[in-house]
């Protein structure tokens, strides 16, 4: 099967408003619309963080009337978390937030889990992908450098895989690179791919 000549005859929405996901659609040659959706994200008490980047993907899509949507129409949403010790780290509200998370990140290995969902007016998919990432030693001054010049105020943990941080403070990454930009394309790949199948039944 040609999935990209397949994908051409879906309209296909990102509910994101995320640079980085939009970036990532766009090299997988995908022609999407842009279509933020705006709910509270908030999950249920004692959910593993896998159900929680799951869940939360669920209910970007939750205020969409799916009823209002020929078949044609297929949704992506997406939502990322970084976990430290089964700790999550959320996007950080100041500069002095930011730099608490990074001076924990320092030095030690943490998880990036991104939840999917794929969904269309008939199927729905989600699943999640993980991969651990390791920061070297980050100095004091370092992490003011990057907070003071890249405001990492819209990311998970603080920070941008694809930032000045991560170009220098990384020093592995156990799975998909994509994965913690803020989208498993792999993942996402083959979502679409198993969309299109049951769609044709």
């Amino acid at each position: 099967m040609n999935l990209l000549k397949e994908l051409e005859s879906y309209h296909i929405i990102l509910a994101s408003q995320s640079p980085r996901r939009q970036e990532l659609l766009k090299e997988m040659d995908l022609d999407f619309e842009v279509r933020p959706m705006h709910v509270e994200e908030v999950h249920p008490a004692g959910l593993t963080p896998a159900e929680v980047v799951e869940y939360l993907s669920r209910l970007k899509l939750s205020t969409v009337d799916f009823s209002d949507f020929q078949e044609n129409v297929l949704f992506i949403a997406s939502d990322t978390i970084v976990v430290l010790e089964q700790e999550i780290l959320e996007k950080p509200h100041d500069e002095e937030e930011a730099f608490r998370m990074l001076r924990k990140l320092s030095n030690r290995q943490h998880t990036v889990l991104s939840g999917v969902t794929v969904r269309t007016a008939s199927h729905e998919l989600t699943s999640h992908a993980e991969s651990r990432v390791t920061f070297r030693e980050l100095s004091e001054e370092e992490i003011r450098y990057y907070v003071a010049q890249y405001p990492p105020f819209d990311k998970a943990g603080a920070y941008g895989v694809q930032d000045w941080i991560g170009v220098v403070g990384i020093e592995r990454i156990d799975g998909s690179f994509y994965n913690v930009m803020g989208l498993p394309t792999r993942l996402l790949w083959e979502m679409l791919r198993k969309m299109v199948l049951l769609e044709k039944k």
